[in-house]
C-alpha cells in the first residue's frame, strides 16, 4: 500500500492501543502508533484516529486535519460533554464516546 494509506493512531492507553492495532493487524491495515501530539508534525496518512482526552491532542488534530485535509475521528469518555463541543468547533466533525468508538473500530479502519 501507498505511504499515505496509513492510519496514524494517537492513543496513550496501552490496552486501547494494543485493540487499535490488533484489529488493524487483522483487517491488513498500515497503521503507525504516536504517543505524543506533537509526534504528529510531518506525518502523511489517510486518517487519524485521536484520544481527544489526551492533553494538547485536540489541538494536535485539528491542525493535522487542516494541514492534511484528510479525516479524524476522535474519542472521548462518554461523559466529557466539554471537549466533545470543543472538538466540533474545532472542526472535528467525527467525535465519538470510547465505547462506541471501541464498538465501531473495524469499520472506522475499513472506510
Amino acid at each position: 500500500m501507498l505511504p499515505d494509506a496509513t492510519v496514524l493512531v494517537l492513543v496513550r492507553d496501552l490496552i486501547l492501543a494494543s485493540r487499535v492495532t490488533a484489529t488493524a493487524k487483522e483487517l491488513g491495515v498500515p497503521y503507525k502508533l504516536l504517543r505524543k501530539p506533537e509526534a504528529l508534525a510531518g506525518e502523511t496518512g489517510r486518517l487519524l484516529i485521536v484520544d481527544l482526552n489526551l492533553e494538547l491532542a485536540l489541538e494536535g488534530a485539528a491542525a493535522w486535519q487542516k494541514l492534511t485535509q484528510c479525516d479524524v475521528v476522535g474519542f472521548v469518555a462518554h461523559v466529557d460533554a466539554e471537549t466533545i463541543n470543543r472538538a466540533r468547533t474545532a472542526g472535528l466533525q467525527k467525535v465519538l464516546a470510547r465505547s462506541r468508538f471501541v464498538e465501531l473500530l473495524p469499520e472506522i479502519l475499513k472506510s
